[in-house]
């Protein structure tokens, strides 16, 4: 599985650590990481996230089993994703790559960077800026759909 997660390029600045939260008058504000810049408030980020998911029919594009190579219905998913990323600039992506469920950690590990990397590639040549995708693996070490990438808003 390949997940992408989708954060303001604020928040995704940085040292790409978690960031802290703190609580401000009625909202909840994330702290930029290695500054004391207050990044954009919790609900508008996950707004982003209602609006990313439905304007793009989705966050996971599947694979086959044992294959890194885009089926076509992935190819229409990213190409709808790739629409709203265009429009959306100021959107930082992390693809996450999951392997398949068989596999040694080390395989998983190497799929999943294949798989990440194959969806970071297609949605660069569709448009979006290169700076604005990152990929990583995750293997299957965490949970997920297996022969998958997801996107997500963080």
């Amino acid at each position: 599985m390949i997940r992408i997660i989708l954060a303001l390029a604020a928040i995704a600045a940085g040292t790409g650590a978690a960031s802290a939260q703190i609580r401000a008058p009625g909202i909840v504000q994330r702290m930029i990481p290695g500054t004391r810049q207050q990044a954009a408030p919790v609900a508008a980020v996950d707004a982003l996230r209602a609006d990313f998911l439905a304007r793009t029919g989705g966050d996971t594009i599947f694979f086959g089993n044992n294959v890194s190579g885009l089926a076509a219905p992935a190819r229409a998913t990213l190409a709808a994703q790739a629409a709203w990323l265009r429009q959306h600039p100021d959107v930082a992506v992390r693809i996450e790559g999951h392997g398949d469920t068989g596999d040694t950690r080390n395989h998983a590990l190497a799929m999943g960077a294949r798989r990440a990397e194959e969806v970071r590639s297609y949605l660069v040549l569709l448009g979006v800026p290169a700076g604005q995708v990152t990929t990583t693996s995750v293997g299957k070490e965490r949970p997920g759909s297996p022969r998958a990438v997801t996107v997500l808003v963080q």
